[in-house]
């Protein structure tokens, strides 16, 4: 029994034929999911400019009753197990919507580079409720790193309103219309907190992006995770940040396989015109990443 914990502790296989990082990251995947347990009610906010919301307005002065007495307006839900881990739909409550496919990308990049001694910190752009930087910062504390940042950029005010003499790709994008993608920087660091995870490796850059990505003070990144939705959040981030990801880190673009076809677009322009030809692999049906060879 003494040698088993021993093992256990080092980070060796225990009992199950998992070590206990493995043992943790996937505990964590499945929380920030919530595939581990149920999410019964969602909360009711319907999209701006729909009729719901319209709907919603009018009743406005009786749910701000009801929240005075500590009740919320709620929806029943079903909770799809196989849709939850492929990362399809809106969760009510939990931390990330990407599922764990995406989620297990992020662990394998981020143990690649560190394997590799990669050097450089690991950053998302566009973050929600933070679910993957949490997790980001999960895996450098299940192998007990300590010398990498893990930046949680976003605007903590939803998706912004398409800049369309700028950028006619986003022309028709709906994103900003969804009030439910607007999460305060305090409730993602709450977020943090709540997993034990909320400390000075994790540095918030808020404000909208090309306020804040091309003044952020990041040296190196191992890992680049862009999911901003538009064509402008996009660009912008590679254009700030794909400079500063070292040879042999990674590049992971969440909406790739449709979820948002703006940032596809952007990726294959940002790609066309700087000459990346290493290998887009996908991740899943929305997901996909390249590792940067020179």
């Amino acid at each position: 029994m003494e040698v088993l914990v021993e093992e256990a502790t080092a980070g060796r296989l225990d009992t199950s034929g998992q070590t206990v990082e493995q043992l943790y990251l996937d505990l964590l995947k499945r929380c920030l999911t919530r595939t581990v347990i149920g999410e019964p009610y969602q909360v009711i906010d319907p999209a701006l400019g729909s009729w719901k919301r319209a709907l919603y307005l009018a009743h406005l002065p009786v749910k701000r009753l009801l929240a005075v007495a500590g009740v919320e307006l709620v929806r029943q839900v079903d909770v799809d197990p196989d849709g939850r881990a492929e990362g399809r739909g809106i969760p009510p409550a939990a931390e990330t919507a990407i599922g764990l496919r995406r989620l297990e990308n992020i662990e394998a990049c981020i143990a690649d580079v560190l394997r590799r001694g990669v050097p450089g910190d690991l950053i998302e752009t566009g973050v929600w409720r933070g679910g993957a930087t949490i997790f980001m910062r999960g895996v450098l504390n299940a192998y007990g790193v300590t010398d990498r940042v893990v930046w949680v950029a976003d605007s903590f005010r939803g998706v912004p309103k398409p800049n369309v003499d700028r950028f006619p790709q986003d022309s028709g994008a709906p994103y900003w219309r969804n009030a439910h993608l607007a999460v305060s920087v305090e409730e993602v660091a709450e977020n943090f907190r709540r997993y034990g995870l909320l400390d000075g490796q994790v540095r918030f850059l808020e404000g909208w992006f090309h306020e804040t990505l091309h003044r952020a003070p990041i040296e190196r990144l191992a890992v680049l995770r862009l999911d901003g939705d538009l064509y402008e959040s996009t660009i912008v981030a590679l254009e700030a940040l794909y400079p500063k990801v070292s040879v042999g880190g990674y590049v992971i673009v969440d909406d790739y396989g449709g979820g948002a076809p703006e940032c596809a677009q952007a990726v294959d322009d940002f790609r066309a015109e700087h000459g990346i030809t290493e290998e887009l692999a996908r991740v899943d049906w929305n997901g996909a990443y390249w590792r940067r060879t020179r």
